[in-house]
């Protein structure tokens, strides 16, 4: 998957962008630490009269339920600590778009999975210890407020073979014009018009 989202970096080259690597100087355990408290406080309490309806509460999926309950056992103190480090995430993320004009990443951390498995367990051989945790590459924008545009980046190979991958564009804050302008272009470098593997192109 990586190295698929590495070859679609080439596009960028074509449509004459300089491309690097670059490092946040914030920890991944500090983001998703920070993120988990934020999405149980919100689910906990866009959910919680549901939850408090037994003939609803019945209804929830149980990973709603285990959303709700944690958020239940969030302090008021939990919630301002997060908020303090989503403010110096932001402030990192702003540190970044200093040296660059856009931040690429995969748009999933796996390709798409059978339908009956409700969550990947594993990810690279690392145990998922959340039932949201395979998500965890999108989460960057999501706090920060930067615009991000999904993108394909091409189809997988051996046991992923034909399987949809794709990138994400990241802007700044408020960057929303340039990130769709560079989604254009991209659109217009042809990467919207890969061949389709069999298994999408039979509908099989």
């Amino acid at each position: 998957m990586l190295e698929l989202c590495r070859d679609a970096l080439k596009t960028f080259d074509e449509l004459g962008c300089v491309v690097d690597e670059a490092q946040l100087d914030f920890a991944p355990e500090r983001i998703w630490q920070t993120w988990l408290t934020w999405r149980r406080f919100l689910v906990s309490g866009s959910l919680g009269a549901y939850y408090d309806n037994p003939r609803q509460r019945v209804l929830l999926k149980p990973e709603a339920i285990w959303e709700i309950e944690q958020g239940r056992t969030t302090s008021a103190a939990d919630v301002y600590r997060a908020s303090v480090e989503r403010s110096a995430l932001y402030r990192a993320v702003l540190a970044l778009f200093e040296r660059f004009d856009f931040l690429v990443l995969p748009a999933a951390q796996v390709f798409p999975f059978d339908v009956d498995e409700r969550w990947p367990k594993q990810v690279g051989g690392r145990t998922m210890d959340t039932y949201h945790r395979w998500m965890e590459v999108v989460i960057v924008p999501t706090l920060t407020g930067c615009p991000a545009l999904a993108v394909p980046a091409g189809f997988g190979s051996g046991e992923a073979e034909g399987l949809p991958m794709g990138i994400q564009i990241i802007g700044p804050p408020r960057g929303d014009l340039s990130v769709l302008q560079m989604g254009h272009a991209w659109e217009q470098a042809g990467r919207w018009n890969l061949p389709l593997p069999p298994m999408l192109a039979t509908g099989k």
